[in-house]
C-alpha cells in the first residue's frame, strides 16, 4: 500500500471532527483528553488487532463463507413460501428479464433468519459473553459506568432501540453524558440483522467486505463515546451497574420465535422507508431538472447537492478530490434518507467508477444508523423506556 497525501488529511480529519464537536461542547473547558486519547488509541489497536493477526484476519474472511450458507438457507425458506421462482435467481431473470435480486423477497429475509439466529445466541449465553468482554474493556479503557459500557457493547451488536432495553432500569438515573453516550453510539453502529444484508449488496464490488462491516461496527463504538464525552463531558458521578439485565428469553423456542417476530417488524419499517425515500428522490430529480442550468452536461440533481455538501468531510476521510463529490453523493444519501438507500447505490456503482480504496472509505462512512428517521427511532423508543427523561432525549 502507497501512503501519501491523502492518508496524512485522513489523520488530520480527526483533529477536524474533534474540533467541530468541542465547538458544539456544552463546557468547552472540560475537554476529555484522555478519553479522546484512548478512544484513538483503541480504534488503532482494535484494527491492528483484526487485521494485523493472521488467525483473526483469517476469522473475518471466512465470514463470507458463513454469509453465502445463511443466503443459501434464506432462499430455502423464502423459495418454500413464496415459490421457487422467487428462490432462484437465474429463474426469476429469465422470467422478468431484468438481472438483480428481489429485494424484498431475497434479501430482507436474511434479516428474519439473522434476528432469529442472534436472539437464540443471545439466550444460550455466548452473545452475551462477548458483549459482557467489549464491556469490560470499555469500562476499564474510558472509564465508563456499568450500564454505559453495557449498552456501547450491545450496540455493535444489536440494533440502536434493542440495546438499550439491556440497561433500561438505569436509563432513568443516567447522567446527561451518558444519555449522549447511549444514543451516540446507537447512531454510529449497526446492526447484526442487517450487517448480512449488506454484505450481500456489497460483495461483488468490494473486497473483504464483511471483514470491514464488522470492523467499523467495533471501532465506531469508541469513536461515539470520544465525541459524545466532548460535547457533554462527564461532571457528575456515573450510574453503577449490578450486573444484571432485565434482557432474557424464556427458552430457546421464545427467543426463536421473537427474533424472527422483531426480524419481520425491521423489515417492514425498512420496506417502507425505503419505498418513501425513493420517491422522495425522483420527487426532488424531477423538480430540479426543470431548472436550466447544465453541470457539465449533467441537469441539477439531489444526488448532486448531496455531493458538494458532503465533499468537504470525505476530503478530509482521505478521499481524493477528484472523488470527494461522488463520495458524498452516498453519505448525504445516507444521512438524509437511510443507509439503506446508500448501501443499495454504491452496490449498484460499477467497480470501474470508484477507487477500491475510495469505495472503503464510503462503506466506513455510510455504515451507521445515522440519519434523520433514526433519530425519531431512537428518541420515540427511549422515552418509552424512561419517559421522564424525554427533554433530556430532545436536548
Amino acid at each position: 500500500m502507497e501512503y501519501g497525501w491523502d492518508n496524512a488529511r485522513a489523520i488530520l480529519g480527526l483533529f477536524v471532527i474533534t474540533g467541530i464537536a468541542w465547538l458544539l461542547s456544552e463546557n468547552k473547558k472540560r475537554f476529555p483528553w484522555k478519553i479522546v486519547v484512548g478512544a484513538t488509541v483503541m480504534m488503532y489497536a482494535f484494527t491492528l488487532l483484526l487485521f494485523g493477526v493472521p488467525i483473526i484476519r483469517a476469522g473475518l474472511d471466512s465470514v463470507n463463507n458463513g454469509i453465502n450458507v445463511l443466503i443459501a438457507a434464506t432462499r430455502e425458506g423464502t423459495a418454500f413460501v413464496f415459490g421457487p421462482v422467487i428462490g432462484d435467481q437465474a429463474k426469476w431473470e429469465q422470467l422478468v428479464g431484468t438481472p438483480g435480486p428481489i429485494f424484498i423477497f431475497q434479501l430482507l429475509p436474511l434479516i428474519i433468519v439473522i434476528g432469529s439466529l442472534s436472539a437464540i445466541l443471545w439466550h444460550w449465553g455466548i452473545l452475551k459473553v462477548i458483549t459482557n468482554a467489549f464491556a469490560f474493556v470499555f469500562q476499564r479503557t474510558m472509564g465508563m459506568g456499568g450500564p454505559t459500557s453495557l449498552s456501547v457493547a450491545a450496540n455493535i451488536f444489536m440494533g440502536q432501540t434493542e440495546a438499550p432495553l439491556l440497561i433500561k432500569p438505569y436509563l432513568k438515573v443516567m447522567t446527561r453524558s451518558e444519555l449522549l453516550i447511549v444514543m451516540a453510539t446507537g447512531f454510529a453502529t449497526i446492526a447484526g440483522s442487517v450487517l448480512v444484508v449488506y454484505v450481500t449488496l456489497l460483495r461483488d464490488t468490494l473486497p473483504a467486505v464483511a471483514a470491514h462491516l464488522i470492523t467499523v461496527s467495533i471501532i465506531a463504538s469508541p469513536a461515539a463515546v470520544a465525541l459524545a464525552m466532548v460535547m457533554i463531558p462527564e461532571t457528575e458521578e456515573t450510574s453503577k451497574s449490578t450486573g444484571e439485565t432485565d434482557f432474557k428469553y424464556h427458552s430457546t423456542m421464545d427467543a426463536f420465535a421473537t427474533g424472527a417476530t422483531d426480524g419481520i417488524a425491521i423489515i417492514w419499517n425498512i420496506a417502507t422507508m425505503l419505498i418513501a425515500a425513493l420517491a422522495l428522490v425522483y420527487i426532488a430529480n424531477a423538480l430540479l431538472g426543470v431548472i436550466p442550468i447544465d453541470f457539465g452536461g449533467q441537469r441539477l440533481s439531489l444526488d448532486m447537492i448531496l455531493g458538494w455538501m458532503f465533499a468537504p468531510l470525505m476530503y478530509m476521510a482521505g478521499v481524493p478530490m477528484d472523488e470527494a463529490a461522488r463520495a458524498g453523493t452516498f453519505v448525504g444519501q445516507k444521512t438524509v434518507f437511510t443507509e439503506f438507500v446508500a448501501f443499495i447505490n454504491l452496490g449498484a456503482l460499477p467497480a470501474d467508477q470508484m477507487t477500491e480504496r475510495t469505495r472503503t472509505i464510503v462503506t466506513y462512512a455510510i455504515c451507521g444508523f445515522a440519519n434523520f428517521g433514526s433519530m425519531g427511532i431512537l428518541i420515540g423508543g427511549l422515552s418509552i423506556m424512561a419517559p421522564e427523561r424525554r427533554p433530556d432525549f430532545l436536548s
